[in-house]
């Protein structure tokens, strides 16, 4: 007779009320749960599908109260075609190459990321991450991680996207890049890297996290269609009608 041991209990819980990153004047609270063990894999793809994000070892997703502005999203890669302007970004960036490092912090990533923080968002709290931080932000994972680096053809490393592999996709963590490079969007290029990666391992989607349509910062990834927003429990494809017409859209890259 086989003993198999039971299946450890999943706890979910609410963190403490703070300032909303996103949208000024609001508050964001998040459900949290660990993600560990032997079946870490399987339960960050069942949550992911449902809507959350991991950094370290934790998911979490938004629970705000009166408040619905982040919207998870997906591209489905089979059908993607990019328009003109995704077109001039990987033409602008055809020279730049993408490698699969392994989840490994290294100084030169740190530096970069230091650079990028600095320059774009200096007045929060990942500005004053130290390289054991950082380490910890990248190495600290249950699951199938890697480091996107991106290099010029002079070895000059130019931007990173920190990636989950999941069962029905690739999932983009954090990504950042040379702040001196601004204007060829090469956070926008490493989503068009990931979606082909994703067509090369027959994987249907890219995990983009949150698309938050009321910040500038956040509202970007609505450029690649098609795409599929969860509402209400359901993936379903983004329509034009739900994008919101803001005033100068940015098209900068969080």
């Amino acid at each position: 007779m086989t003993f198999k041991s039971p299946k450890r209990p999943q706890f979910f819980y609410t963190t403490a009320p703070l300032p909303c990153p996103y949208l000024p004047g609001r508050i964001e609270r998040k459900v949290v749960t660990e993600v560990t063990g032997h079946d870490a894999e399987a339960m960050h793809d069942r949550l992911s599908r449902a809507g959350f994000r991991r950094s370290h070892n934790i998911a979490y997703a938004p629970v705000c109260q009166g408040c619905n502005a982040c919207i998870p999203i997906r591209i489905p890669v089979a059908g993607f075609q990019p328009e003109r302007s995704l077109r001039r970004i990987a033409k602008a960036n055809a020279a730049t190459i993408g490698y699969d490092a392994p989840a490994r912090a290294t100084a030169e990533q740190y530096q970069l990321f230091q650079r990028y923080q600095s320059a774009r968002h200096g007045d929060g709290d990942m500005a004053t991450m130290s390289f054991y931080d950082y380490r910890a932000m990248v190495e600290d994972t249950p699951i199938d991680t890697s480091v996107i680096e991106f290099r010029e053809p002079d070895d000059r490393l130019v931007g990173a996207c920190l990636t989950d592999r999941l069962g029905d996709g690739l999932s983009a963590v954090y990504s950042y890049f040379a702040p001196e490079l601004d204007k060829r969007s090469l956070g926008t290029y490493a989503i068009l890297w990931l979606i082909r990666r994703a067509r090369e391992m027959n994987l249907p989607y890219v995990y983009l996290g949150y698309w938050v349509p009321e910040s500038r910062k956040m509202a970007y990834k609505s450029r690649f269609r098609p795409s599929e927003i969860l509402q209400g429990g359901v993936w379903r494809e983004l329509r034009d009608s739900d994008i919101p017409a803001l005033p100068a859209l940015a098209t900068a890259e969080a």
